[in-house]
């Protein structure tokens, strides 16, 4: 699709002899909101792992704003604009809020190491930025409250907002997301749902992850569903919950019949 902003073609991903991905081929256009949904096991994760680098696939290919990316290390690949968080928490619990943010935009820096122990200039003018972004990227997922606050004594679904505003620091033009709602309970699902609507709206193009149905089904624009490591389904929200194929992946044949 000439214009997906990401496009993956036959992406296949094997450990030994066990294939956590099998030939994937999808297409993310700018500003969709796209959730990938499947049970416990169906390569969710492992594709997610695939895009933003951190496993090299085993065939196929990923196109990023029409570059390959697929044999890049994580961090050349957040400087061409993914930003992702992780299904578990990786916050510095002793560090403040604001200070865990501006480590998503650490890769900004210039000068060095001799830099960064002299404070040069130049890099004082980088840290006053970086400081910057962070504030605004805490804006965004309404954490100004906590800017000053040790990251660890937040609560869980706070602690969430935080690495979201970490990702969002690095200015990604795709931001992926494994699990954002895990340990939210509903109000903070709908006020995180409202927020990433606003990042859309602002230009950011979203894939995520997610368990939480009725999280996923109000939000995401098109949604695509894996079983066994392949893509069994992808639609709208409305045609995903008719489908017999993705009844049957979550609920079993015979459920699903009934």
């Amino acid at each position: 699709m000439a214009d997906a902003l990401l496009a993956t073609t036959g992406l296949t991903k094997r450990f030994g002899g066990v294939t956590a991905v099998a030939n994937i081929s999808l297409n993310i256009v700018p500003r969709e909101i796209r959730a990938v949904i499947g049970p416990n096991g169906s390569g969710k994760s492992t594709f997610i792992n695939l895009l933003s680098g951190i496993y090299r696939p085993t065939a196929g290919s990923v196109l990023f704003r029409g570059e390959a990316i697929d044999r890049l290390q994580p961090h050349r690949i957040t400087r061409k604009g993914m930003g992702r968080t992780f299904q578990n928490l990786r916050l510095f619990r002793d560090l403040t809020v604001l200070e865990n943010v501006m480590l998503g935009y650490q890769w900004k820096v210039s000068g060095g190491l001799w830099g960064t122990i002299a404070r040069t200039r130049g890099n004082r003018r980088v840290e006053e930025q970086i400081e910057a972004q962070a504030k605004l990227a805490c804006t965004r997922m309404g954490i100004t409250f906590a800017t000053d606050l040790i990251a660890g004594t937040l609560s869980y679904g706070q602690q969430r907002r935080v690495e979201i505003a970490r990702a969002l620091a690095t200015d990604p033009a795709l931001l992926l997301l494994d699990e954002p709602v895990a340990g939210m309970n509903a109000a903070e699902a709908q006020e995180l749902s409202q927020e990433l609507r606003r990042l859309r709206d602002d230009g950011i193009t979203i894939l995520l992850i997610e368990h939480n149905m009725r999280f996923v089904m109000n939000l995401a624009d098109r949604i695509t569903v894996f079983d066994h490591g392949e893509r069994i389904f992808e639609g709208r929200p409305e045609e995903v919950q008719q489908d017999q194929r993705v009844i049957d992946a979550y609920l079993g044949k015979a459920h699903g019949a009934a």
